[in-house]
């Protein structure tokens, strides 16, 4: 899997255990500006916590993490198969949905911009507002307030409601969230977080309008009459956006006593684990002595001055052709050749090599860890030792040399 596909596989992780602990513990709570700002900032967190890396460490086995297989041209002369190239299928899936989001929100956000344009322009309390013929559900973005002209007559308690939204700066937290969307649109989660931080803005706005002296059952009736509305925008905040149930029984409920906020420490230990649990052991870099056999034919440029890292270890692996070793992999087997004599003599078998990508990119080091037949060994040695340039990998943004094990099958059909 690639890099970035790891990293949004585990920061989606992260933020799952942690909306998971919203929706059981915080939500419950009347804490609305605390779990709306913890909401965000954790939402945030969680995209940091796959770079902290927490890892125990471990022996180095014999010898490095396996990467690729390139298979020997059989005796027709017909290349090996190329494994099914399922991490780029992925990653484009992963695109098409971020840009499905994107647009869907686009729209919604013209359409909205299109409403507001048509409407009658005023200031009021502050804020601008849009004043509309047609019955419709009143919303609110930014300092933008727009109603039905009989809601404005009619319901004054819904300019208030609106107003409150405009108060508590409530657009910012659906813009904050848009990019935890468009980066986990595939994880259901996100989109029920969204859906409580709306019910969140709603909480607010509703006990500001009651401590502004409205009377709460001459509301909540109010609320009860406008359930049913024609038009809602994923990025405003309005009037009849949340569950009209669970708003009544939250305007209904004591506040929440202090020491339950405490309750939310318990994400840590939880987060914690899960890091530990989500990060590799860390490989001694001092192995013991192998037990395989070494056979070495030759070593070319040695690397002096600084430590190979193994590809198992490294942070950004070494790119070939501007592919991983994927590539590598098609353009060994378009170079090797079945040696004739080995064919006429029916031999085949496995060897494995070992060579260092250095930080200019070179292949270096080239030798044979195990080998089959003399005639496969100096085969396989030759083409992984006439490499193309790499472009070197990167420990903490500086390149490193970087030790590959690398299979290479001779077979007969």
């Amino acid at each position: 899997m690639s890099p970035f596909l790891l990293y949004i596989a585990r920061a989606g992780l992260y933020l799952s255990l942690f909306y998971a602990f919203y929706l059981m513990v915080m939500r419950r709570t009347t804490f609305f500006r605390l779990n709306r700002t913890l909401l965000l900032s954790g939402s945030y967190l969680c995209l940091l916590l796959p770079f902290i890396r927490l890892r125990s460490v471990r022996a180095a086995s014999t010898a490095a993490e396996l990467t690729m297989v390139a298979v020997g041209a059989e005796s027709e002369g017909v290349a090996a198969p190329v494994a099914f190239p399922w991490h780029e299928i992925l990653l484009g899936v992963y695109i098409t949905g971020a840009l499905v989001t994107l647009t869907l929100y686009g729209i919604s956000a013209w359409k909205m911009g299109r409403l507001i344009r048509r409407g009658e322009k005023t200031e009021r309390e502050g804020c601008r507002l849009i004043i509309l013929e047609e019955d419709i559900s009143s919303f609110s973005w930014g300092q933008t307030i727009v109603m039905g002209r009989k809601d404005l007559l009619e319901n004054p308690a819904i300019f208030t409601h609106e107003w409150m939204h405009v108060q508590c700066r409530h657009s910012l937290d659906l813009l904050f969230l848009l990019p935890i969307q468009l980066l986990f649109w595939w994880n259901p989660l996100v989109w029920i977080t969204r859906e409580e931080l709306r019910l969140l803005h709603e909480y607010e706005a509703d006990e500001g309008v009651i401590q502004k002296g409205i009377d709460a059952k001459s509301y909540q009736l109010l609320l009860v009459r406008k359930a049913v509305g024609d038009e809602r925008f994923s990025m405003a905040s309005g009037f009849q956006h949340a569950n009209l149930s669970s708003r009544i029984t939250m305007m209904l409920k004591p506040s929440s006593s202090a020491w339950k906020s405490w309750s939310y420490l318990a994400l840590i230990p939880v987060l914690a684990v899960l890091m530990y649990a989500c990060n590799a052991p860390k490989e001694n870099l001092e192995p013991d002595e192998p037990s395989a056999t070494v056979i070495t034919i030759k070593k070319s440029g040695e690397i002096t001055g600084q430590e190979a890292v193994p590809y198992s270890l490294i942070e950004c692996a070494p790119k070939f052709n501007g592919g991983d070793t994927q590539e590598f992999s098609k353009w060994v087997n378009s170079q090797l050749k079945y040696p004739e004599q080995a064919k006429q003599n029916g031999i085949q078998g496995r060897i494995t090599l070992q060579f260092t990508v250095g930080v200019d990119g070179m292949v270096r080091n080239v030798s044979v860890l195990r080998g089959a037949h003399e005639l496969l060994d100096t085969e396989a040695f030759k083409v992984i030792s006439s490499s193309p340039r790499w472009e070197p990998g990167k420990q903490q943004g500086e390149a490193v040399p970087v030790t590959f094990i690398f299979p290479v099958i001779f077979q007969l059909r």
